[in-house]
C-alpha cells in the first residue's frame, strides 16, 4: 500500500509543504510504509495527481489543503475500490473537519492518519460535478464568489467570511426569482438562497443543517425566502447556528435526493466546496459513487450531528 501526499503549497496562510514532507518521512522511518510527495501547481492538479497515484494501484491518497484540494481528490477517485482518502487540513475555514467535532484535530498528523479505519461518505454530483460537503445557490455562493477580495493577515476565515457577507448584505440585492423542484414539488418565488447539504459546516462555521449526516444516503436541503435586509440581518445569526426551523415562513428544510434550481433571470452563483460556477441551471443529486475515506481510530463524520 502507498501513502500518496498531494499538497496545494498555496492553501491557507502560509506553505507548510516541509511540514507535511516531513510527516511522510516521519512515517517511512516509523513504520516502514512507501511515501510519497506531490505538489499541485494549478487549479484540476490534485484530481490529476490523484487519478495518476490511483492508476499505480492499492493508495491511500493525503488531501494536504483547503476544501478545494479535498474535492478535486475526492472527486477524481470517488468509487475507485483500489484508492482511499482523508484529508490534512491547510485552508483557513477547513469546514469539513468540522464534520468531526472533537476528533478534527487529529487530522493535523499524519501519524493519527495512515493506518486508520475506513468509512464511505456519500457524495453529492452537480451538473456533472462531485463534491462532499454543501452545494449552495444563492446569495451564500455570492459571498463565498468574494471572500478572497477580502483575505487579509489579521483576519482568519471567519472573518473574511463575514466581510464578504456584510458586502453582499450592504451593496447587493439579496434575493433572486428561480423556480426550485424539491424532489418532485415545484415552487417559483424569490429566493435568498438554497443549501443542498450532506455535511453541515460551510463559510468557516455556518450550520445550516444540522441533522445532515454524512452516511446515510439522504439530503438535507434548506431553502430561504427573499426577504428585507432588516429581516436577513436578523435571521442570519439564528441560520448559521443551525436554528432556521425557528423561522417557518422563511426557511424551509427537506430531505430529499434530488434539488433542481433554474433562474428566471441571469444565471446561478453555484458553490461546491468552494469551487464556483455560474449556470442557468443546477441540478443537485446523491451520487451513485461514494468515498472510501479514512482518519483517526475512534472518529465520527456525524459527531456534531443533531
Amino acid at each position: 500500500m502507498k501513502h500518496v501526499f498531494i499538497i496545494n503549497p498555496r492553501a491557507g496562510k502560509r506553505d507548510q509543504t516541509r511540514r507535511i514532507y516531513e510527516m511522510a518521512d516521519a512515517l517511512r522511518a516509523r513504520h516502514g510504509v512507501e511515501c510519497a510527495c506531490m505538489l499541485t501547481q494549478r487549479p484540476g492538479g490534485a484530481a490529476e495527481l490523484a487519478r495518476r497515484a490511483a492508476e499505480e494501484g492499492p493508495v491511500r491518497l493525503y488531501a494536504c489543503g483547503g476544501a478545494g484540494t479535498l474535492s478535486e481528490v475526492a472527486g477524481a477517485v470517488a468509487g475507485l475500490e483500489q484508492a482511499a482518502v482523508t484529508v490534512i487540513p491547510m485552508g483557513t475555514g477547513n469546514d469539513f473537519l468540522k464534520n468531526f467535532g472533537p476528533g478534527a484535530p487529529l487530522f493535523l498528523d499524519a501519524e493519527n492518519l495512515w493506518d486508520g479505519p475506513e468509512f464511505p461518505l456519500d457524495l453529492m454530483d452537480c451538473n456533472g460535478h462531485l463534491c462532499l460537503t454543501i452545494a449552495c445557490t444563492g446569495i451564500d455562493a455570492r459571498v463565498a464568489r468574494d471572500v478572497h477580495r477580502y483575505r487579509q493577515p489579521l483576519l482568519t476565515g471567519r472573518g473574511s467570511y463575514l466581510c464578504s457577507v456584510a458586502v453582499n448584505f450592504l451593496f447587493r440585492p439579496i434575493g433572486q426569482r428561480w423556480r426550485v423542484w424539491l424532489g418532485q414539488e415545484e415552487l417559483e418565488e424569490d429566493f435568498a438562497l438554497v443549501a443542498v447539504c450532506n455535511g453541515r459546516y460551510y463559510g468557516g462555521g455556518s450550520m445550516p443543517a444540522p441533522r445532515a449526516r454524512m452516511d446515510d444516503g439522504a439530503l438535507d436541503a434548506v431553502v430561504v425566502k427573499n426577504v428585507s435586509k432588516a429581516t436577513f440581518a436578523r435571521l442570519f445569526g439564528p441560520y448559521s447556528a443551525g436554528r432556521g426551523g425557528e423561522y417557518p415562513h422563511i426557511v424551509r428544510t427537506a430531505r430529499v435526493n434530488e434539488v433542481r434550481i433554474r433562474s428566471c433571470g441571469e444565471d446561478l452563483t453555484t458553490c461546491l466546496d468552494g469551487e464556483i460556477f455560474q449556470w442557468p441551471e443546477a441540478v443537485v443529486t446523491l451520487s451513485e459513487k461514494r468515498l472510501r475515506f479514512f482518519g483517526p481510530k475512534g472518529c465520527d463524520p456525524n459527531a456534531t450531528a443533531r
